[in-house]
């Protein structure tokens, strides 16, 4: 597949920090994403109290809208004014942990325990950290992953999934030659390959 220059394209780290010091998330969205109202049915598929799966979740509404539902909500992002910015913006008591098996993370959990998000590298997670999930919610962690990485990615997510989970994930589409991302362009026929 012909994913053009992006190949090669590293983000870092320090690169994703800086773009939330600066204020610089145009991916983040302030009504949630119209996609997951639409597909909310396939990813619940009638089931209630789910464990849904947050991959690079910034500051998602879409977390505390799932939680109030009854669902428990997991999220890792490696920012944690982000995560900060969460628990201020929907007004949610919360405290803060360490996470013993990764150096420097984080865990900052609601008070009422339903929504649990860990700050550090998504690479650093594994489910006998954060147990598995039912669902998953990739809004921009897919496409927003340096596209080197992309089956380390996804060999993580198929790791945490349940039997049954279901997996909602957006992409975008356009001529990688044309813009260096992220978002970064994932052809379906990658996506196929990926996920089997």
């Amino acid at each position: 597949s012909d994913i053009g220059s992006q190949k090669d394209r590293v983000v870092t780290e320090e690169e994703w920090l800086q773009k939330w010091e600066l204020g610089n998330i145009g991916f983040h969205k302030e009504q949630g994403h119209p996609l997951l109202l639409k597909y909310l049915d396939v990813l619940l598929s009638g089931r209630s109290g789910l464990r849904i799966f947050f991959p690079l979740c910034g500051k998602a509404v879409e977390m505390k809208w799932l939680a109030d539902m009854g669902h428990s909500v997991v999220g890792v992002e490696v920012s944690e004014q982000a995560l900060k910015e969460f628990f201020a913006e929907h007004s949610l008591p919360y405290s803060e942990e360490p996470v013993p098996e990764i150096s420097g993370a984080k865990k900052l959990q609601s008070t009422s325990g339903n929504i649990s998000l860990y700050c550090c590298s998504i690479y650093d997670l594994s489910s006998s950290i954060v147990g598995k999930f039912d669902g998953f919610w990739d809004r921009g962690a897919l496409v927003a992953v340096n596209p080197r990485d992309r089956q380390r990615y996804v060999s993580l997510m198929i790791n945490l999934m349940e039997k049954n989970s279901s997996y909602l994930l957006v992409t975008v589409s356009y001529d990688p030659n044309k813009h260096k991302g992220p978002p970064f362009y994932v052809p379906e026929s990658e996506i196929k390959s990926l996920f089997g």
